[in-house]
């Protein structure tokens, strides 16, 4: 199984198909995985494959992957993980899609290296509105389940890093000034629902000066045409 390390971190990634990289961030909060592709409305690994190299990973700290816990974690923490996996990977250039928390994570890496990110696919991205609570147990609750094989990690720990997660506001790790300086294209499939609010992506599909926003996209009799648009949209911006 391909495991990229680095110092104390491990993460686990898989690869398929050929051609222009495409990096997928899972949904599942911070438990964000693999597997949780699996599940509806679609699995991009199925119908990305066919056109580019797709390569999907657990995120630290979930599936397969590990690394240490610090107060000073945050969404910084990821994005250099992403990095460091592209690097290693010998990815100069790549789309991005993420579901769910995977919209922050294409944030990140936008805005630390814009250069190498050609499109990404946000797919019902997080973000806040009036729900700062349900995050807050979100991270709790995957907390809970570290702290078995943690117990050396204080409580002042844990409570910094899930701050440094979820205190924020708009999409948690970047400002609506950053996104509205923003010139990637994106897709924007818009959220319906607490943990994935409307009103954020309509934000971001208003602020950023190249996106398209998909109102209705997983319904099952949708979907077809879903998979296609992704498809569409993410080869007319492949670099020749």
């Amino acid at each position: 199984m391909p495991f990229f390390e680095q110092q104390d971190t491990k993460i686990y990634y898989e690869e398929s198909g050929s051609g222009f990289p495409v990096l997928l961030f899972a949904a599942g909060g911070m438990r964000s995985e693999i597997r949780f592709w699996e599940g509806p409305p679609f699995n991009p690994i199925e119908f990305l494959s066919p056109h580019f190299r797709v390569i999907a990973m657990d995120q630290r700290n979930a599936g397969q992957s590990t690394a240490p816990i610090s107060g000073e974690d945050g969404w910084h923490s990821y994005t250099a993980d992403h990095l460091a996996l592209l690097d290693h990977l010998q990815v100069d250039r790549c789309h991005l899609l993420g579901g769910c928390i995977g919209g922050p994570y294409c944030f990140g890496v936008m805005q630390a290296a814009p250069d190498r990110v050609a499109a990404a696919v946000l797919q019902q991205t997080i973000g806040f509105s009036d729900n700062k609570q349900a995050f807050y147990e979100m991270f709790d609750g995957w907390a809970a389940d570290l702290k078995k094989s943690r117990p050396e990690i204080d409580e002042a720990t844990w409570s910094s890093f899930r701050g440094n997660m979820y205190d924020g506001d708009f999409v948690f790790n970047v400002s609506r000034d950053f996104v509205r300086s923003c010139a990637t294209p994106l897709l924007v499939l818009m959220g319906t629902d607490l943990y994935h609010p409307e009103v954020i992506s309509r934000e971001v599909a208003d602020l950023a000066p190249n996106a398209q926003l998909v109102e209705q996209w997983k319904e099952p009799e949708r979907v077809d045409g879903t998979v296609d648009m992704i498809v569409e949209f993410l080869k007319s911006h492949t670099p020749a």
